[in-house]
């Protein structure tokens, strides 16, 4: 049965690419660490984990409001977030929203572009989609490899694989929005002589906007979702409680844990899906006066 197979080792070839990366690229690596880790990551912690309690949740209770204009929905989001606090993990819980911002961040900067191009290019798209399907039936485990090999360990290589893995609904549903849009709106802006710019800046993103928000919604979830797997390579906060339930056998704090990090999805979902929905009432308002 051994004999039938012809031997195939990737693990050579690939550990000398990764080393031949580090010794030509570890200098543009490290200003890149440094770039995340200083200009990003620990100001905009710094500030969370610095502000009063009860800005965070009026923060939250406007912008709930803001995007539903239900305060039906934002009260029970704003509750949602104050019964973290009450569980003793308000601290843990901005490092982890510091951590899902910058790497929402960094996959909308990277992914909407990337999702504009590939919508306006057949070839590239038949390059993008293949390699988007791949990232997405990857464990997510296996994001933390080349992250750490380049990185080590900390929340640098936590963020970076989290963007990789959050960014493919981004992407997809970026090209998608832009490719449903109105042939004949697109023929009529034509007509008045748009430029490419204007036609896709005026035209094509505003009516594509909701399914870039969508993207965008998707994109924060998965963000959230790689919090516990990003946490066994040096990222704190919600994940790291989960995680040290599990090697402690403690089963309250890991159930606490994973309860905030519900509280938080929901209330994050809640709040992008109110700014994607919320347009169009108004618009319809502003119609009829």
């Amino acid at each position: 049965m051994v004999d039938f197979f012809v031997p195939l080792d990737l693990r050579e070839p690939i550990n000398q690419a990764v080393d031949s990366l580090v010794v030509r690229y570890g200098d543009r690596l490290h200003v890149l660490n440094d770039l995340i880790l200083q200009g990003l990551l620990l100001p905009l912690e710094r500030a969370l984990r610095g502000a009063p309690p009860w800005v965070i949740l009026l923060v939250v209770a406007l912008l709930a409001w803001r995007a539903t204009r239900r305060w039906q929905v934002a009260l029970p989001l704003t509750v949602a977030c104050y019964l973290i606090g009450c569980f003793g993990l308000w601290d843990a819980l901005m490092q982890t929203l510091a951590l899902v911002l910058v790497a929402t961040v960094l996959a909308v900067v990277a992914g909407l572009p990337l999702g504009i191009v590939a919508a306006h290019s057949r070839r590239l798209r038949a390059v993008v989609l293949p390699v988007l399907d791949v990232m997405q039936t990857l464990p997510t485990f296996v994001y933390l490899i080349p992250a750490v090999m380049l990185f080590g360990l900390g929340k640098v290589p936590a963020i970076l694989a989290t963007v990789v893995y959050a960014i493919c609904p981004l992407v997809r549903l970026t090209d998608l929005g832009l490719r449903q849009v109105d042939p004949d709106v697109q023929e009529a802006a034509h007509s008045f002589g748009t430029t490419r710019w204007q036609m896709l800046l005026g035209v094509q993103l505003p009516l594509a906007w909701p399914s870039i928000l969508a993207g965008v919604n998707q994109t924060v979830m998965m963000a959230l979702s790689m919090v516990v797997v990003a946490s066994m390579i040096g990222a704190r906060g919600l994940g790291e409680e989960v995680l040290a339930g599990i090697q402690t056998l403690d089963v309250g704090r890991g159930l606490q844990a994973g309860l905030a990090i519900v509280l938080l999805a929901v209330a994050i979902d809640r709040i992008t899906q109110g700014f994607g929905r919320v347009r169009r009432p108004i618009r319809d308002e502003e119609r009829r006066s």
